[in-house]
């Protein structure tokens, strides 16, 4: 009688193990931040990788690293306005305290993150901005409102954003300007229908590091009172401003005097004949562009 040997027993008993299939990655459907369209899918990359909840009625959900849509629905198609329950970032892109809102036909301000630094919601369909829009955004640097069809700005909108350097409102439908920041650094209105009335007398003299205004195509009759010395550049071009101030730029009570910063004034297309005013520029240290005879 022969006696197996020990490896015929080893192959006999050790179970045959077959390889589990590789984990399959999962996924999820996202939005694009310009469309209420679904517009692609988003792989998980890591297991270590978590995602916020995107809607408050927690269409999302990641307590821990699986994410999962809830009851496995897809998200529904939401038009992307500020009414809706979707956060501004699904809308817009949100990005280290810059908000790019540009080119989505929102019709108003949309909600904001409260850390919001710089906002910028060029062409889009905006007709007023209220107070209530910039309320609890104290941290706010930077607006960017060019090519909207704003015709109303509530005049508390903007004075209590101490921390506002640069604001443009280009390419709207104002007739009058607002109550400016306190440390507006840059400030653009051009292609507007600013009138002078429009404009109060005393609403860039506590500007007093104004050095960028553009109020260029509007339909001004007189440059604007009071400007501080800071500024540097200053477009009046193309507006109806017929005539103009000796001590508009200067101080007609002292002819010693020099705009310590003024570097380029701009007043073509406007029917002053600038030559007619020798007065207004003997402080500057470059004449103004525009007609001269």
């Amino acid at each position: 009688m022969k006696i197996l040997q020990p490896t015929f027993f080893l192959f006999v008993f050790i179970p045959l193990v077959k390889l589990a299939p590789p984990i399959q990655q999962e996924s999820f459907n996202f939005y694009d931040y310009d469309t209420d369209f679904i517009k692609g899918k988003m792989v998980q990359q890591d297991d270590e990788m978590k995602f916020k909840d995107v809607r408050k009625d927690g269409m999302i959900d990641s307590p821990d690293t699986n994410v999962k849509l809830q009851n496995d629905e897809s998200i529904p198609d939401v038009p992307p306005t500020k009414d809706t329950n979707l956060p501004t970032c699904l809308l817009c892109v949100c990005l280290s305290g810059s908000v790019y809102c540009e080119e989505t036909d929102i019709e108003s301000v949309p909600p904001l993150p409260k850390e919001t630094a710089y906002l910028y919601a060029r062409f889009n369909k905006i007709k007023k901005v209220v107070v209530s829009d910039f309320a609890d955004i104290p941290t706010l640097k930077r607006i960017d409102f060019t090519g909207n069809m704003i015709e109303v700005i509530e005049d508390g909108t903007f004075s209590k954003l101490l921390l506002l350097e640069e604001l443009s409102l280009a390419e709207n439908k104002l007739v009058k300007l607002p109550v400016l920041p306190p440390k507006l650094i840059t400030f653009n209105a051009n292609h507007n229908r600013i009138k002078s009335r429009g404009i109060k007398a005393n609403a860039f003299k506590k500007l007093t590091n104004l050095s960028h205004l553009y109020l260029g195509h509007n339909a001004l009759d007189s440059v604007p009172l009071n400007l501080p010395e800071s500024l540097c550049i200053l477009h009046l071009q193309f507006n109806n401003i017929t005539t103009i101030k000796d001590d508009t730029f200067c101080k007609s009570n002292n002819t010693r005097y020099v705009h310590p910063h003024m570097e380029e004034i701009r007043m073509e297309g406007n029917p002053i004949i600038l030559g007619k005013h020798p007065n207004a520029f003997s402080c500057l240290r470059t004449l103004p562009t525009g007609a001269y005879y």
